[in-house]
């Protein structure tokens, strides 16, 4: 057998932000079905640990090209925690404040990550849902002068995926046919950059949408109110809370509105969020990708696409981040602290026991 051997990228970077993209796309080999090709997007691998580093960044560089934001000046964004701690991190090489609005019912490492980047996290009411964050930021920015990101309607989110992650997609698929794209949605970002790509340059590749059951805002037909902006004026009255964070916040972005317009999905799935904390359970037990909640929910409906997919037909899901950001959450409930009986059995098996025992 040889053994692996590695030989560097080539480059010395600048820049923490010089790293963000590129991300591999993996086979899943152990509990995919035998009659299909199933690989996943694996976002993890941006130096902050999700997908939502690419629209972090170009929404900073893209403001900082037209004069929208200025040197020194905060930023402030309303975020479920991806965005803001990919915020943190572009805002911290670049010296930028960051203000950060979030709804306290996310989990406790997403706060704290973001603070230890350097930002400021202002929590809102639970009860308030995504649209009392956003409510927040907004109001932030317009006492103080502060940069808005606008994740939810700057055309900047989009085109990062279209220029990079859709980019990458048809790179790693050069040499066959990608049959189907799996992905959800929480701005809409990915979906409507990378479908503005793909119905040009591989039409026949079926792009499927995921949302959660019981938010299942897109499913329901109504679009909720937007101002001038293209701001959210109301709560969509057909969210409900869910576990999938970073799916989906009580309102259908503008950013999303494109996609929904220009037809960029084929077919829209709802998944409960325990199916979502099923199959991220078994990515990290049995293939060894640890990612959270979204994900899993992402390649819950990734298996029931391959259930009617013809053989050997490609499937790739999009997997938006890394597991840590979820230690607090249902996902990790059940996992223990200390020694169960079968590791303890196995800690007695040997000589040292009386020692490890005193």
């Amino acid at each position: 057998m040889t053994i692996r051997t590695t030989q560097g990228r080539g480059q010395r970077f600048d820049s923490i932000l010089d790293t963000v993209g590129n991300t591999p796309t993996i086979r899943i080999n152990r509990i995919a079905p035998k009659n299909v090709n199933v690989f996943v997007k694996f976002e993890a691998f941006n130096p902050a640990g999700s997908v939502k580093d690419r629209l972090a960044l170009n929404i900073i560089e893209a403001a900082e090209r037209d004069g929208r934001l200025t040197p020194g000046q905060t930023v402030v964004e309303a975020t479920s925690g991806n965005t803001g701690i990919g915020l943190a991190m572009v805002c911290a090489a670049k010296g930028y404040p960051l203000v950060v609005t979030m709804a306290d019912s996310f989990s406790v490492e997403r706060r704290r990550l973001m603070r230890f980047l350097g930002a400021k996290v202002v929590l809102t009411p639970r009860a308030l849902k995504g649209f009392g964050m956003y409510t927040k930021a907004v109001e932030l920015a317009e006492k103080n002068g502060w940069f808005l990101a606008s994740q939810f309607e700057t055309a900047d989110n989009a085109d990062i995926h279209e220029h990079t992650t859709a980019r990458e997609i048809l790179g790693d698929f050069a040499d066959t046919q990608l049959d189907y794209l799996v992905t959800g949605y929480g701005t809409g970002g990915t979906v409507t950059g990378i479908g503005r790509v793909l119905r040009k340059e591989s039409p026949n590749t079926k792009i499927i949408l995921a949302e959660p059951a019981n938010a299942a805002i897109v499913s329901s037909g109504y679009t909720n109110t937007r101002n001038e902006a293209n701001q959210p004026t109301e709560s969509h009255p057909a969210f409900e809370p869910h576990p999938v964070q970073g799916w989906t916040p009580d309102f259908i972005p503008y950013v999303m509105q494109e996609a929904l317009d220009n037809g960029y999905y084929d077919d829209l799935v709802k998944i409960p969020g325990p199916d979502g904390i099923t199959w991220s359970r078994r990515l990290a037990a049995e293939e060894g990708i640890f990612t959270g909640i979204s994900a899993g929910a992402t390649f819950a409906v990734a298996m029931q696409v391959a259930e009617s997919a013809p053989d050997g037909a490609n499937i790739l899901v999009m997997l938006p981040d890394t597991g840590e950001r979820y230690l607090s959450t249902p996902l990790f409930e059940g996992v223990a602290e200390e020694m169960t009986d079968e590791e303890m059995a196995i800690s007695l098996s040997t000589p040292t026991a009386q020692m490890d025992a005193g």
